[in-house]
């Protein structure tokens, strides 16, 4: 399990080389990651709405939906670009997601909420929440029925806080430090938010490392529902 791309974005967008068209130019959004060389700063960036993004040199253009604490940095897996590629018929480079980290051997929409990856020595980082498509990404791709067709996927990669500040690189392993024993993962959490909101109450489950506004959505939905008591034994 390994980082194969490190990306970061600015605001604005132009053609990628070698991929005229496939993207749209001129985008007012950081949506457009390019990989970088060498190690990039990675810190707590600060609460939603003031913070952009944890990675040195992103740009996160609009802070009421993007960035902060809990949106510190995306990551989404290779194994799932390629799966696209092979869908949309047409090259997907690291970072065409908008994700900063672009991994390898990795299941990132198996990650629990709460589970602590450490990346190369000194970055650890914590799963926080799942990317909800939205229109600029829609733009970004140029894809028709996008925001449908990623949702209906259910593979939407993770969001992550930084536990403990570091520098990440292209190569740099992660391994999994701690794994919750809910079963609160990515996956589910991107269900309850979009196509399944019966699982909204069992978000909960995920304790303190389920970002503030989640939980309150989740508890406004209605409580978790309380398993059936076995009926009663009729005396003989």
């Amino acid at each position: 399990m390994y980082v194969i791309s490190v990306n970061v974005g600015r605001n604005g967008t132009l053609d990628r080389p070698g991929h005229e068209g496939a993207f749209t130019p001129d985008l007012p959004s950081g949506i457009d990651k390019r990989p970088v060389d060498g190690p990039v700063a990675v810190t707590a960036p600060g609460p939603r709405g003031v913070g952009g993004s944890g990675l040195a040199g992103d740009v996160i253009a609009d802070l009421r939906y993007h960035g902060g604490d809990h949106q510190a940095v995306y990551a989404f897996a290779r194994e799932d670009l390629d799966g696209w590629e092979r869908e949309l018929g047409r090259p997907l480079p690291a970072g065409s997601f908008g994700e900063n980290l672009t991994t390898r051997g990795l299941d990132v929409n198996g990650a629990r909420i709460g589970e602590r990856w450490r990346i190369g020595t000194d970055l650890l980082l914590e799963v926080s929440a799942p990317r909800i498509p939205c229109r600029k990404f829609a733009d970004w791709l140029n894809e028709a029925g996008w925001v449908r067709r990623f949702t209906q996927q259910a593979a939407p990669g993770a969001y992550l806080r930084v536990l403990v500040p570091g520098t990440v690189r292209a190569g740099d392993p992660v391994t999994v430090e701690h794994r919750p024993d809910h079963q609160v993962t990515i996956a589910y959490a991107f269900r309850a938010l979009t196509t399944e909101r019966a699982l909204l109450p069992g978000l909960p489950a995920a304790g303190e490392a389920l970002p503030p506004h989640l939980r309150e959505k989740a508890l406004a939905y209605g409580p978790a529902p309380v398993p059936a008591s076995a009926p009663a034994e009729t005396p003989a």
